[in-house]
């Protein structure tokens, strides 16, 4: 499977060039070169029925083309004429003058694209094929036909036939992946039938690429991303177990002297499921190995004061605390927040983001002179930088998770040897997605509400009911209540998105 594509019967130096550019090397990387789409060359569309925007696949005789130049020759179109012998249909490429090279009068071509104009029927820029004889035609004509994505110079029939030449050459080359995984879920009823019986992956390949039916298709996408999933998996678990056998916990779980006295000052008790998450994540502060620890929660359910305990047992310790957000606007609201619980307690907090370092500069709004050898520094995308390197960090805090990525993720772990790690994220993650995306990660979910908080409701209104929707903000703004409203752009663009400064001026009518 690793051999390179230039031992194969017909690829050149030239072929294997434009293969390499589509990232295609080896035998394994041109049988995964999946199809862009699928065409059913079992039922062409006479030219006749087509109607107008309508995707669809139609064959015919060049009936004539050529090139016409204007605007002094800085703009052309290529145009052929394809005649099926029930209409004719206009074919036409802009500004592609070297479409010229690849049609002559009397090829036989399949079109795929939609009419734009039925007056004469036309389609600009169709994925186009030239139909040829010879002993390979039943590859590319009545059946469902793979289309591949190109590069320049790569016709579709070569790389269709190459394709199908590959997978009859190696078929029984092609290994099963993970054969002791799905031996054991053979055994295991508690398994659903595509995961103890799965297709073999040779097959699968088969029917990916030259399908009988296009549920074929379905199932063979199915069979190859289970062995993707199953790799993912397994690479998730490797690197947890590395993590558990090569590196120690710093003990964080903290004495509880700032915690007690953080949580009498609160004026409100915390949830069960905030207690039971804290109760965890002691236990991982002061485990064998570095806490690694998912914290999901809707908006509102506590996660930031969860957080701010976690960072108490930390500093309690004697190790330092760095939390990351994603934006410049959370990261100070989190600065606030935890300068306001945490000031009190005699603990520094700082704030660095790409426009405000306050660590740096000596004007903390929350610094602290009783306590400097440890402080919390919050942040965004700065706390990767060189520049911030923390003393004795312990505990790594990182708000919206599913905004950062594993790379960076590493880069602030690596600030200290081996700190503890609590992702937070407000997006709704089923468990099994979890599982998936973060199985190096322990998980809590937090499903309790703090008492006292008033249940959402969300409605989705059509434009026509927006009379009515103003009609209820003023009655609710009568009430002593505040409204906002949310548009998804600051000033006009392309689209139809509606933005903030157009619309101000509507509102101050709306609500004079």
């Amino acid at each position: 499977m690793h051999a390179p594509l230039i031992s194969l019967s017909g690829v050149g130096p030239e072929r294997a060039a434009q293969l390499a550019r589509l990232g295609l090397r080896t035998v394994e990387d041109l049988l995964l070169h999946a199809p862009r789409r699928h065409e059913d060359r079992r039922h062409i569309k006479p030219i006749a029925e087509i109607t107008l925007g309508e995707a669809v696949t139609a064959t015919g005789q060049i009936m004539a083309c050529g090139l016409k130049k204007f605007r002094k020759g800085t703009r052309s179109v290529f145009e052929i004429i394809l005649d099926d012998g029930s209409g004719r249909l206009h074919c036409r490429w802009w500004n592609l003058p070297y479409m010229e090279k690849y049609f002559r009068a009397g090829d036989q071509v399949f079109v795929f694209g939609k009419v734009n104009n039925l007056k004469p029927r036309t389609m600009d820029h169709p994925e186009t094929e030239i139909i040829e004889g010879g002993d390979e035609v039943f590859i590319h004509l009545n059946r469902i036909a793979p289309v591949y994505g190109l590069t320049e110079g790569l016709p579709q029939r070569w790389l269709r036939g190459l394709m199908w030449r590959t997978l009859e050459a190696f078929a029984n080359a092609i290994p099963e992946p993970h054969a002791d995984a799905w031996a054991l879920a053979k055994s295991n009823d508690k398994f659903p039938e595509c995961l103890r019986a799965p297709m073999p992956r040779a097959e699968a390949l088969r029917k990916l690429h030259f399908p009988g039916d296009f549920e074929e298709i379905k199932a063979a996408r199915q069979r190859l991303a289970l062995d993707e999933f199953l790799d993912l998996q397994l690479a998730i678990q490797r690197r947890r177990r590395k993590l558990e056998q090569n590196a120690r916990g710093l003990p964080c779980a903290g004495t509880n002297e700032l915690m007690k006295q953080f949580l009498s000052q609160l004026g409100f008790s915390l949830t069960g499921a905030q207690a039971r998450v804290l109760r965890d994540i002691r236990a991982d502060l002061g485990g064998a190995v570095p806490m690694r620890r998912l914290l999901q929660g809707d908006v509102g359910s506590g996660k930031t004061v969860v957080a701010a305990c976690s960072a108490l047992m930390t500093l309690e310790s004697g190790f330092s605390v760095a939390l990351m957000a994603p934006t410049e606007i959370l990261a100070e609201q989190h600065y606030r927040n935890f300068g306001r619980w945490l000031q009190p307690l005699g603990i520094g907090v700082d704030l660095l983001t790409g426009s405000v370092k306050t660590g740096n500069a000596g004007s903390d709004l929350f610094s602290s002179k009783k306590n400097k050898t440890v402080s919390l520094h919050v942040g965004t995308h700065a706390l990767l930088e060189e520049a911030f390197a923390p003393k004795q960090l312990g505990l790594v805090i990182i708000d919206e998770q599913h905004k950062f990525g594993v790379a960076q993720r590493e880069k602030l772990l690596r600030k200290s040897s081996f700190p503890h790690l609590l992702v937070m994220t407000a997006t709704p993650i089923p468990r099994t997605l979890g599982l998936t995306l973060y199985g190096d990660l322990d998980m809590s979910v937090m499903d309790e509400l703090p008492a006292g908080r008033g249940t959402v409701r969300t409605f989705v209104r059509a434009a026509d009911r927006l009379p009515r929707v103003w009609q209820f903000v003023k009655e609710k703004i009568a009430e002593g209540r505040q409204a906002y409203v949310v548009y998804p752009r600051v000033d006009e663009g392309a689209g139809e998105l509606k933005a903030v400064t157009t619309e101000f001026e509507k509102m101050i009518t709306e609500f004079a």
